[in-house]
């Protein structure tokens, strides 16, 4: 048998080396010599993308070149920053392309600031990720209501900054003297708040990148959600350090609301192969949309889970429990391109205005129903798979 050989240790003076890393085990690979998934039909079908729009400084970068190259046939235009380029952002007119923008259109650029801010839910740490933007369509993401009308995927390509600037917050951070919700031994960082890092593995080297990076800190774990299945993921070794999070909801409702998505089941039947892989894998329960029948349909699901996953992935699963969160403005974008999924989203006898912690105005369910539905999704869980400890649940 041929094993990998243990990550090398940091030159002194470097961040990893002030926790003395022990020598860590080799983990399972995809085989050797199978081509990469983002070379397939499938990956190529959810970026096929043929406009890009570069700030100087990202077009300038190894990393952008990586994905220029990726896309050699894609039309290339200056901007002088990734947020205000005008015929994406704030034009009406991309409602009627909303899904063809994300699957066309890519945006690079660098971030102006690096900061790493407090969590205390899924993770201690929100790190800046390494994009902002999909290639999705989930009719509730959040990060929309924020570029207006278009929200394809902006990668960062100054990755090295971020690697620095986590490398040292790690450092700082010292070894994590009490457990909490997000993780009893390890500070946690999600990277990927505002996108879906097993999408953007499909550009560029990012995702691996920061990968790598976690193994080598021994007090950190990465984290990140996901609703896609990308195989090549597997080939990171990421030796623990690294948490993935695969959102599930009813199929009834993925359908609808989780456009471009992975099918559910295979969402589930993946959790074996990343826990194999390296990865610690746990479950967002997530969006908990309330509309006639969800109960029956949370059970049903929560049954399949129990039925379908390997006892090993059970023994270290994991579980957050999201009710929905809406919001005014992305209901009127829905409504030009989605209206069904407002049927699901948009039920004002049941919502109710909410502040959100980066200050927008968003809707929520209103107490008592958000109270109601949470104590019966923790019965639903104790009845249909009571080896899912939910870590927390709002």
């Amino acid at each position: 048998m041929t094993m990998s050989k243990p990550a090398p240790r940091p030159p002194a003076g470097d961040p990893d080396a002030l926790f003395g890393l022990d020598e860590l085990p080799a983990t399972p690979a995809v085989p050797a010599g199978a081509a990469p998934f983002r070379d397939s039909p499938e990956a190529r079908r959810m970026l096929e993308i043929r406009e890009i729009h570069a700030e100087p400084a990202a077009a300038a970068s190894p990393r952008s070149r990586q994905i220029l190259a990726r896309f050699p046939e894609a039309r290339v235009t200056e901007v002088d920053s990734h947020w205000r380029i005008p015929h994406l952002h704030g034009n009406e007119g991309n409602v009627e392309r909303w899904v063809r923008v994300k699957r066309e259109t890519l945006v690079l650029g660098v971030r102006r600031k690096l900061v790493t801010r407090p969590n205390g839910r899924s993770a201690d740490w929100i790190a800046p990720g390494p994009s902002n933007g999909c290639a999705m369509s989930c009719a509730y993401c959040y990060v929309p209501r924020r570029k207006g009308y278009a929200n394809p995927i902006t990668v960062f390509t100054d990755i090295e900054r971020t690697l620095a600037h986590l490398g040292r917050h790690v450092a700082e951070q010292g070894r994590k003297t009490e457990p909490n919700q997000c993780d009893p031994k390890a500070w946690v960082y999600d990277i990927g708040e505002n996108g879906d890092c097993a999408v953007d593995a499909l550009l560029c080297d990012n995702v691996a990148d920061l990968v790598h990076a976690f193994r080598r800190w021994p007090t950190a774990k990465a984290s990140f959600a996901t609703k896609f299945v990308n195989p090549d993921l597997l080939a990171l070794d990421p030796r623990g350090r690294t948490r993935i999070r695969f959102s599930v909801m009813p199929a009834e409702d993925s359908r609808v609301l989780d456009v471009r998505t992975s099918p559910v089941a295979r969402r589930i039947a993946a959790a074996g192969d990343f826990l194999d892989a390296g990865y610690e894998v746990h479950f967002n329960l997530s969006p908990v949309v309330i509309r006639p029948g969800w109960r029956e349909a949370w059970a049903e699901l929560l049954t399949h889970l129990d039925d379908v996953l390997p006892a090993r992935v059970k023994a270290q699963a994991r579980a957050e429990v999201i009710m929905l969160t809406h919001n005014a403005p992305l209901h009127e974008v829905n409504l030009g391109w989605h209206p069904r999924a407002e049927d699901l989203l948009w039920t004002p006898g049941l919502q109710q205005p909410k502040r959100s912690q980066n200050g927008d105005t968003n809707v929520r369910y209103r107490n008592g129903v958000k109270r109601e539905a949470v104590d019966t999704v923790r019965a639903l869980v104790a009845r249909h798979a009571p080896w899912l400890e939910i870590r927390y649940a709002f």
